[in-house]
């Protein structure tokens, strides 16, 4: 009588955990679409690396679901990074990427409010940790950097939180160039159009990669003025062209550990991550589907055809990287606070 009465009930426990077993991954995304929000404006580099990502991530992904590409600036790209947090289901079909900004943003922003908190989601990698250039368009008076030190210098940029806007203010308070910063541009192809135009001398803090993928032709025809690089460490590559880092312009020391702090997010210049709550399932597969696609031959082939470089770092190591910049002692960061604002 015993064994007749068990054996129904474990039929049961059995049959209830295989419907809470997730289904495979190839059975769940299969057919499905997969947003992925970018926090910037079309044609720009941010904008350019989503779009190389999305034409091969779905492929990397078991069931390979369409990606889609929707852009959503607003607030320094931190707006793309609420929706990802607080809005979008956490059901793995809605990817973001910000810019590194929106990610040290809320650490470095005086107000408490801050709309997306970049320890409430999940990382799944970053495509890029790479170089900053200070730079001038050709026809400017200012062609090196010593020119900034002599020369009152227009630097273009967008919004708090925007690392054209952050670094014009940064490199005004940590050297001695006399900068004066217009923002309101839609970033970098606004602020290049602005450059060629003569409203600004040129700008600090643009990727290099993206001004190689969108102004391709200044650096052919030498119209680009490359004034200094940016980043924690050289770039071979602009070493070679020229271009001194930005350390032996500095103030003191105290102005090189505020330097220092806000560059940091170059090692994770091109995140993509997803909400927090998503089935740990899920976010194995998309992270490993995200390294699949940063060795994917025809990715980096596509990245090549571009002009756009792919320097990536895996989901874990990028949480790993922003948790220890958030624990930053505060002086530290209310000096840096102070070197990025108006």
């Amino acid at each position: 009588m015993s064994r007749k009465r068990t054996l129904p009930r474990a039929g049961f426990v059995i049959a209830a955990l295989l419907a809470t077993t997730p289904a495979p991954a190839a059975d769940y995304y299969a057919g499905k679409t997969i947003d992925l929000v970018v926090g910037n404006y079309p044609g720009g580099g941010y904008d350019i690396y989503a779009r190389a990502l999305g034409r091969h991530l779905g492929r990397n992904i078991p069931g390979q679901p369409t990606i889609v590409v929707k852009n959503m600036p607003g607030a320094g790209s931190a707006k793309a990074g609420h929706h990802i947090q607080t809005i979008a289901p956490k059901d793995g079909l809605t990817i973001g990427a910000v810019t590194p900004g929106a990610i040290i943003g809320p650490l470095l922003d005086e107000k408490p409010e801050a709309i997306f908190d970049p320890l409430r989601v999940t990382y799944l990698g970053t495509a890029n940790a790479g170089s900053r250039i200070c730079a001038t368009y050709g026809a400017s008076k200012i062609r090196t950097f010593a020119d900034t030190l002599s020369q009152k210098t227009r630097l273009g940029g967008v919004s708090p939180g925007d690392a054209v806007h952050d670094y014009a203010y940064l490199i005004k308070r940590t050297t001695h160039a006399q900068i004066d910063v217009i923002a309101g541009y839609k970033g970098t192809l606004d602020l290049a159009l602005a450059m060629e135009r003569g409203e600004v001398d040129g700008a600090c803090g643009w990727d290099w990669s993206s001004a190689k993928a969108q102004k391709p032709e200044w650096i052919r025809e030498r119209k680009l003025n490359i004034l200094a690089q940016l980043g924690p460490s050289q770039s071979t590559e602009l070493t070679q062209m020229g271009a001194p880092q930005i350390w032996a312009y500095m103030r003191d020391d105290a102005a090189r550990q505020v330097h220092a702090m806000v560059v940091s997010q170059q090692a994770f210049t091109r995140p993509y991550f997803i909400a927090t709550g998503t089935p740990p399932e899920l976010v194995a597969t998309l992270r490993t589907a995200f390294d699949a696609t940063m060795r994917d031959p025809q990715y980096i082939a596509d990245a090549e055809k571009m002009r756009i470089d792919i320097s990536p770092l895996p989901g874990a190591t990028v949480q790993d990287m922003i948790g220890k910049l958030y624990a930053t002692p505060k002086a530290v960061v209310e000096q840096a606070r102070a070197a990025i604002r108006p």
